[in-house]
Protein backbone atom coordinates (compact mmCIF):
# COMPACT_ATOMS: atom_id res chain seq x y z
CA UNK A 1 0.00 0.00 0.00
CA UNK A 2 1.30 3.30 -1.09
CA UNK A 3 0.22 6.83 -0.40
CA UNK A 4 1.55 9.13 -2.30
CA UNK A 5 1.41 13.06 -2.37
CA UNK A 6 0.93 14.81 -5.75
CA UNK A 7 2.19 18.01 -6.58
CA UNK A 8 -0.05 19.68 -4.30
CA UNK A 9 0.31 17.34 -1.45
CA UNK A 10 -3.19 17.42 0.01
CA UNK A 11 -3.97 15.76 -2.61
CA UNK A 12 -2.83 12.24 -1.98
CA UNK A 13 -2.59 9.17 -4.85
CA UNK A 14 -3.34 6.04 -2.93
CA UNK A 15 -1.80 2.71 -4.84
CA UNK A 16 -3.61 -0.36 -3.20
CA UNK A 17 -2.09 -3.88 -2.76
CA UNK A 18 -3.91 -6.29 -5.18
CA UNK A 19 -3.79 -9.70 -3.76
CA UNK A 20 -3.95 -11.90 -7.44
CA UNK A 21 -4.56 -15.41 -8.00
CA UNK A 22 -6.09 -18.30 -10.39
CA UNK A 23 -9.40 -16.97 -9.09
CA UNK A 24 -9.39 -13.40 -9.43
CA UNK A 25 -8.28 -10.28 -7.28
CA UNK A 26 -8.88 -9.20 -3.99
CA UNK A 27 -8.17 -4.89 -2.84
CA UNK A 28 -9.35 -3.09 0.00
CA UNK A 29 -10.51 -0.03 -1.07
CA UNK A 30 -10.95 2.07 2.18
CA UNK A 31 -10.31 1.51 5.69
CA UNK A 32 -10.52 4.03 8.14
CA UNK A 33 -6.96 3.52 9.79
CA UNK A 34 -4.80 2.82 7.24
CA UNK A 35 -6.24 5.44 4.72
CA UNK A 36 -5.91 8.08 7.87
CA UNK A 37 -2.35 7.38 8.86
CA UNK A 38 -1.92 7.94 4.87
CA UNK A 39 -3.31 11.02 4.60
CA UNK A 40 -7.36 10.79 3.87
CA UNK A 41 -9.40 11.17 7.04
CA UNK A 42 -12.89 11.00 6.08
CA UNK A 43 -14.97 9.96 7.81
CA UNK A 44 -17.79 9.60 4.90
CA UNK A 45 -21.03 9.93 4.76
CA UNK A 46 -22.43 9.56 1.04
CA UNK A 47 -20.96 7.36 -2.10
CA UNK A 48 -21.94 7.57 -5.66
CA UNK A 49 -21.33 5.85 -9.08
CA UNK A 50 -21.09 7.35 -12.54
CA UNK A 51 -20.29 6.02 -16.07
CA UNK A 52 -19.54 7.98 -18.78
CA UNK A 53 -18.91 7.28 -22.43
CA UNK A 54 -15.93 8.18 -24.25
CA UNK A 55 -14.81 11.68 -24.72
CA UNK A 56 -17.35 13.08 -21.83
CA UNK A 57 -15.26 15.52 -19.16
CA UNK A 58 -17.20 15.71 -16.07
CA UNK A 59 -16.28 19.08 -13.92
CA UNK A 60 -15.42 21.08 -12.71
CA UNK A 61 -17.27 20.76 -9.89
CA UNK A 62 -16.53 21.78 -5.78
CA UNK A 63 -19.29 22.98 -3.25
CA UNK A 64 -18.98 26.50 -1.40
CA UNK A 65 -20.69 26.19 2.34
CA UNK A 66 -20.05 22.38 2.62
CA UNK A 67 -16.87 21.36 0.62
CA UNK A 68 -16.73 18.26 0.00
CA UNK A 69 -13.62 16.06 0.24
CA UNK A 70 -13.70 12.66 -2.35
CA UNK A 71 -12.08 9.63 -2.01
CA UNK A 72 -12.11 8.65 -6.01
CA UNK A 73 -11.64 5.53 -8.13
CA UNK A 74 -12.39 3.78 -11.44
CA UNK A 75 -13.79 0.40 -11.49
CA UNK A 76 -14.49 0.16 -15.19
CA UNK A 77 -12.44 1.74 -18.01
CA UNK A 78 -10.03 4.77 -17.57
CA UNK A 79 -9.88 8.56 -16.82
CA UNK A 80 -7.83 11.08 -16.47
CA UNK A 81 -8.70 12.68 -13.04
CA UNK A 82 -8.25 16.48 -12.15
CA UNK A 83 -8.30 17.92 -8.87
CA UNK A 84 -8.28 22.11 -8.70
CA UNK A 85 -7.33 23.85 -5.29
CA UNK A 86 -10.29 26.70 -5.27
CA UNK A 87 -9.15 27.93 -1.85
CA UNK A 88 -9.39 31.44 -1.72
CA UNK A 89 -6.00 32.90 -0.17
CA UNK A 90 -4.02 29.36 -0.46
CA UNK A 91 -0.90 29.48 -1.37
CA UNK A 92 -1.43 26.34 -3.94
CA UNK A 93 -5.10 28.71 -5.20
CA UNK A 94 -5.82 27.98 -8.88
CA UNK A 95 -2.97 25.39 -9.49
CA UNK A 96 -3.79 21.85 -10.44
CA UNK A 97 -2.78 17.89 -10.48
CA UNK A 98 -4.15 15.26 -12.85
CA UNK A 99 -3.56 11.67 -12.43
CA UNK A 100 -4.83 8.43 -14.39
CA UNK A 101 -7.45 5.90 -12.66
CA UNK A 102 -8.26 3.00 -14.14
CA UNK A 103 -9.61 -0.60 -13.57
CA UNK A 104 -6.71 -2.01 -14.48
CA UNK A 105 -4.30 -0.09 -12.24
CA UNK A 106 -6.85 0.09 -9.27
CA UNK A 107 -5.38 3.98 -8.35
CA UNK A 108 -7.38 6.20 -5.64
CA UNK A 109 -7.15 9.86 -5.84
CA UNK A 110 -8.02 11.86 -2.27
CA UNK A 111 -9.52 15.15 -3.01
CA UNK A 112 -9.58 17.31 0.28
CA UNK A 113 -12.74 19.62 0.59
CA UNK A 114 -11.72 23.23 -0.96
CA UNK A 115 -10.57 21.85 -3.99
CA UNK A 116 -12.69 21.12 -7.41
CA UNK A 117 -12.78 17.86 -9.14
CA UNK A 118 -13.89 17.23 -12.66
CA UNK A 119 -12.20 14.15 -15.07
CA UNK A 120 -12.19 12.80 -18.40
CA UNK A 121 -13.41 9.50 -19.73
CA UNK A 122 -10.21 8.38 -22.12
CA UNK A 123 -11.44 4.59 -22.49
CA UNK A 124 -14.63 3.50 -24.49
CA UNK A 125 -16.60 3.91 -21.13
CA UNK A 126 -15.85 3.95 -17.61
CA UNK A 127 -17.87 4.16 -14.32
CA UNK A 128 -16.64 6.20 -11.76
CA UNK A 129 -16.98 5.66 -7.71
CA UNK A 130 -16.47 7.58 -5.10
CA UNK A 131 -16.70 8.65 -1.75
CA UNK A 132 -17.52 12.12 -0.50
CA UNK A 133 -16.87 13.78 3.32
CA UNK A 134 -20.23 15.58 2.92
CA UNK A 135 -23.75 15.51 1.37
CA UNK A 136 -24.13 16.90 -1.99
CA UNK A 137 -25.99 20.06 -1.68
CA UNK A 138 -27.69 21.61 -5.27
CA UNK A 139 -27.77 24.77 -3.78
CA UNK A 140 -24.34 24.94 -2.76
CA UNK A 141 -22.52 23.88 -6.35
CA UNK A 142 -19.76 25.65 -7.60
CA UNK A 143 -18.65 24.49 -11.44
CA UNK A 144 -15.90 25.99 -13.04
CA UNK A 145 -15.21 25.80 -16.68
CA UNK A 146 -13.48 22.54 -17.97
CA UNK A 147 -11.51 25.10 -20.29
CA UNK A 148 -10.69 28.28 -17.92
CA UNK A 149 -7.85 29.77 -19.88
CA UNK A 150 -6.27 31.04 -16.60
CA UNK A 151 -6.39 26.92 -15.52
CA UNK A 152 -4.93 25.86 -18.62
CA UNK A 153 -5.38 22.40 -18.19
CA UNK A 154 -4.41 20.17 -20.90
CA UNK A 155 -7.46 17.50 -21.24
CA UNK A 156 -7.06 14.89 -22.97
CA UNK A 157 -10.23 15.59 -25.27
CA UNK A 158 -10.66 17.69 -28.09
CA UNK A 159 -14.19 18.01 -27.95
CA UNK A 160 -15.71 16.50 -24.91
CA UNK A 161 -19.15 15.53 -24.23
CA UNK A 162 -20.69 17.94 -21.68
CA UNK A 163 -23.28 18.43 -19.37
CA UNK A 164 -25.17 21.88 -20.19
CA UNK A 165 -24.52 23.29 -16.80
CA UNK A 166 -20.86 22.53 -17.42
CA UNK A 167 -21.35 24.00 -20.79
CA UNK A 168 -22.07 27.19 -19.05
CA UNK A 169 -20.10 26.78 -16.35
CA UNK A 170 -18.48 30.24 -15.68
CA UNK A 171 -14.51 31.11 -15.24
CA UNK A 172 -12.50 30.81 -11.70
CA UNK A 173 -11.79 34.63 -11.62
CA UNK A 174 -15.66 34.75 -11.92
CA UNK A 175 -16.46 32.83 -8.99
CA UNK A 176 -13.82 34.61 -6.78
CA UNK A 177 -16.05 35.84 -4.10
CA UNK A 178 -18.07 32.70 -4.23
CA UNK A 179 -15.16 30.09 -3.16
CA UNK A 180 -14.26 28.39 0.05
CA UNK A 181 -11.88 30.14 2.14
CA UNK A 182 -8.40 28.44 3.06
CA UNK A 183 -7.85 27.99 6.32
CA UNK A 184 -4.29 27.14 7.44
CA UNK A 185 -3.12 23.99 9.20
Amino acid sequence: MKFVPTALPEVVRIEPDVHRDARGFFVETWRADRWTAGGVPGPFVQDNHSRSRAGTVRGLHAQRLRPQGKLVRVVHGEIWDVAVDVRRGSPSFGRWVAETLSAENFAQLWIPPGFAHGFAVVSDEAEFVYKCTDYYDPTDELRIAWNDPALAIPWPVAEPLLSEPDRRAPTLAELADRLPSWEPA
